[in-house]
């Protein structure tokens, strides 16, 4: 599924948490948030794409999840944070190459021709990686673990980026061909950029086939890519992406364009980004996979990279001035976007308080981010009681409304929407920070199901009067208009 990453080290970050955070770009997807709770997990699972059926273990966790509403093609379970406290998100479609592909082909799905034959079932994908992983991890590594051995064992269908994060560290995993895999520990100075591509450049091998500290990697990687002459790399240096990944002309409008807006507002001084002598231009392949930010980063840091539209360039859609050149590359706030969050794990609190999940629906140029405690066994109506059919009384669909009406009257509307992010995540902290104290202080998390239940409402007081605006405004703009005083 097309979508954008970014990781956050908890040295990078304001606070010293760590975060993981994706937009999951569907074709209009219908998403809301739950909570699974152990009773709920199937000990038997059956994927609906790939037709693969599995046992599970018997000792799952509860865990907070965003599914499709509509269940036709699988759960697409997308993101969520465990009762462990480990976060994931799944899955960063990535790119790959001829090479890698016919020397490990994926594993598709294939149906029986005949009466006398069976269906062959496909590996696993992203419809299935939440459920299969999330619910029996205690740390972000035993994530990558975990994984590594379905994929061993089951293959994928598809190229993948999955994040994992826990209160010390983030790792990232891609997928190479069908049973093949590479995991590096996010070092915790940086933030990592990932568009639709083939994301690492640099990996230890020596560590990965040693210590392991902070390099994983399938035990016969070396053995795969000498036996099918994959290494592309001179003068002795290692680049997986040079080896697994693309070189392709639509990554140069699909892709490095938003590695390139991230890194842009990442490091706007230590490197150069625009003009003549620019370092990386929105069409380079060497754009850094990870990024010492030039200051701290917040979450509202990673909702705005997240809701670019290349704001402040010449590709911005929304520009009034004719560049020639507006729109020319794919924007990281997207229309189609089903779900984004924000997967924080923090330090210095309660442990029962420790994570954060911040949730938006709809295109991220135009919703507001609202953060929820994961740890619960129940999530408001307002996230979870979402319906096929459109409705104002929860927050998938009221944030869908809002980017549609707001989107046709850009120029008019703009100023009421970022009024409506900024408020909501003014308020969204300050309920926070208050809740943070009283269950600090009395030691009584049951008021986290409280706590959430006033940021839902506050959440639905602010989009309400934000639709209530943008309604109004596209209303006073339609064609059919007509006044007596216009002759």
């Amino acid at each position: 599924m097309p979508c954008t990453t970014i990781l956050v080290g908890k040295r990078a970050s304001n606070d010293g948490s760590t975060m993981i955070a994706r937009t999951d770009d569907g074709h209009f997807d219908v998403k809301k948030m739950v909570v699974v709770a152990p009773k709920q997990q199937a000990k038997k699972y059956k994927s609906v794409l790939s037709h693969l059926q599995l046992e599970l273990p018997d000792n799952p966790m509860r865990y907070t999840a965003c599914p499709s509403v509509d269940r036709k093609d699988g759960i697409w379970a997308a993101t969520g944070i465990n009762e462990a406290n480990v976060g994931m998100t799944a899955t960063e479609t990535i790119t790959s190459n001829a090479r890698v592909l016919a020397a490990d082909p994926l594993v598709k799905y294939q149906k029986a021709k005949s009466r006398r034959e069976k269906d062959i079932p496909g590996g696993i994908g992203e419809e299935d990686i939440i459920v299969l992983v999330l619910p029996y991890i205690h740390s972000a590594r035993e994530g990558v673990l975990r994984l590594a051995s379905l994929l061993e064992q089951y293959g994928t269908y598809e190229s993948n980026g999955i994040a994992f994060n826990d209160e010390h560290e983030i790792w990232w995993m891609e997928t190479i061909g069908g049973h093949h895999w590479i995991a590096r520990r996010v070092p915790d100075d940086r933030c990592v950029l990932m568009p639709n591509q083939f994301g690492m450049d640099a990996f230890d091998l020596e560590d990965a086939f040693g210590a392991g500290k902070e390099n994983l990697c399938s035990k016969d990687l070396r053995d795969f890519i000498a036996d099918n002459h994959l290494d592309l790399n001179q003068n002795g240096k290692f680049n997986p992406r040079d080896i697994f990944g693309s070189r392709r002309d639509m990554d140069h409008i699909y892709n490095t364009p938003r590695a390139w807006f991230i890194g842009r507002y990442l490091t706007p001084m230590s490197l150069r980004w625009d003009g003549e002598n620019a370092e990386f231009s929105p069409e380079s392949d060497n754009i850094p996979w990870s990024l010492v930010p030039d200051r701290k980063v917040a979450v509202e840091d990673v909702k705005y990279m997240l809701s670019s539209h290349y704001q402040g360039t010449p590709y911005n859609p929304y520009s009034n001035r004719d560049t020639g050149k507006r729109g020319m590359y794919r924007s990281i706030g997207i229309n189609r976007t089903g779900v984004t969050s924000v997967c924080q794990i923090r330090t210095g609190v309660p442990e029962s308080i420790k994570a954060l999940e911040w949730i938006c629906f709809g295109s991220t140029t135009f919703d507001a981010l609202l953060p929820v405690y994961p740890n619960t066994d129940k999530l408001p109506d307002y996230l979870s009681k979402v319906t096929l059919d459109v409705s104002t009384e929860n927050f998938y669909w009221v944030s869908r409304l809002l980017g549609a009406l707001a989107d046709h009257n850009y120029t008019s509307s703009i100023q009421d929407i970022e009024r409506y992010q900024d408020v909501v995540a003014v308020r969204g902290r300050q309920l926070i920070k208050e809740y943070d104290a009283k269950m600090t202080q009395s030691g009584d998390f049951s008021l986290i199901k409280e706590a959430n239940e006033k940021l839902c409402a506050m959440a639905k007081e602010e989009t309400t009067r934000t639709l209530n605006k943008v309604l109004l405004d596209a209303s006073t703009h339609m064609k059919n208009g007509f006044n007596l005083a216009d002759n």
